[in-house]
């Protein structure tokens, strides 16, 4: 019998031959992959004739966007010991972000992600992510405890919580950063990786005290606190911890509750290409938001508007606005 898998690697530590880079304005934990797109739109898996490969993970797109900006960035995740664990690599440096905490699992294959594009509104989404994911292979042993507790931002998601090491490695982070800074929880619930909705609420309501800033959509905050309705879900995200609470709610935009009250943006009109990048564009300019000191209209004005323009791209990561094609947009 041959190893079990990861056996003899390393995790989610720096590299020893690297000198520790100063502190970083974000830092993402999660989950990674290739996002293999289809480059006829309208048209079914079993009809497509070409593809288009990207790097995709909603955290990691979130880091990217958020590089876009200038920022100092970096992604705490794992791939498989192949050729798409290689090009995760080389994308990440090319998009500006700092790989030094994305380590190999030889045994586990860096998974892939299909869609099928039928805008404006179906995306149908196919995960490669079995027996298990190199993302959630991420153990709380081998964390950089000064890297979590100093980033301007640290952002992990509720994929994250699934399954195990991750679970206990994401919570692990979450209490290494004691509500330092802006610690987001991104609620990111996906039905396919969770036994049940309960079980995804038990373990998201474990990490919301960590959180000072909780995002989703409609779906997810049902997920997380049991509420649909909007400001009922915004007010539960906040009695558990979060002081800046950001519930999606789709064509009707977005609202946002903290100290100070409530804002709520309408979206930017755009005719959408494919609509799975959105979110992580939305992440990663709320970031930027946010690091600047914005007051919160104006941090929602802006995510809304980079949203916006992924929306009407094809890809995710390769789709990642610069503040300069977001501020033409921002209504």
């Amino acid at each position: 019998m041959g190893n079990p898998p990861g056996a003899g690697r390393r995790f989610a530590g720096p590299r020893n031959d690297e000198k520790r880079p100063e502190n970083l304005d974000v830092l993402t934990m999660g989950r990674v992959g290739v996002d293999i797109y289809p480059l006829q739109v309208g048209v079914g898996l079993a009809e497509v004739e070409t593809f288009g490969k990207y790097l995709g993970g909603s955290p990691t797109n979130v880091a990217v966007a958020a590089a876009r900006y200038g920022r100092r960035v970096a992604v705490i995740t794992r791939t498989g010991a192949d050729p798409f664990g290689d090009f995760v690599h080389s994308a990440l440096r090319g998009y500006g972000v700092d790989d030094r905490y994305v380590t190999a699992v030889p045994h586990l294959p860096t998974p892939v992600t299909f869609c099928e594009i039928f805008p404006p509104d179906d995306f149908p989404l196919y995960f490669y992510r079995l027996p298990s994911a190199p993302d959630l292979q991420i153990r709380a042993d081998e964390l950089d405890a000064e890297a979590i507790r100093g980033a301007g931002v640290f952002w992990v998601t509720g994929t994250g919580l699934c399954e195990e090491p991750s679970r206990s490695a994401t919570l692990a982070a979450l209490r290494l950063r004691d509500r330092a800074g802006i610690t987001v929880l991104d609620l990111d619930y996906r039905e396919m990786f969770w036994p049940s909705r309960e079980e995804a609420r038990r373990w998201l309501q474990q990490a919301l005290p960590y959180a000072t800033v909780a995002v989703g959509n409609l779906d997810e905050c049902h997920t997380a606190v049991a509420e649909r309705d909007p400001a009922a879900a915004a007010k539960a995200l906040r009695d558990r911890g979060a002081e800046l609470a950001v519930v999606k709610q789709g064509p009707r935009g977005v609202l946002a509750v903290d100290a100070s009250g409530a804002v709520e943006v309408p979206p930017v009109p755009v005719e959408v290409v494919n609509g799975l990048g959105a979110g992580d564009a939305f992440g990663g300019a709320l970031c930027h938001g946010l690091l600047a000191g914005w007051e919160t209209a104006r941090v929602m004005r802006f995510a809304n508007a980079a949203g916006a323009i992924v929306a009407g791209r094809l890809a995710c990561s390769d789709a990642m606005p610069t503040v300069d094609e977001v501020e033409e947009h921002v209504r």
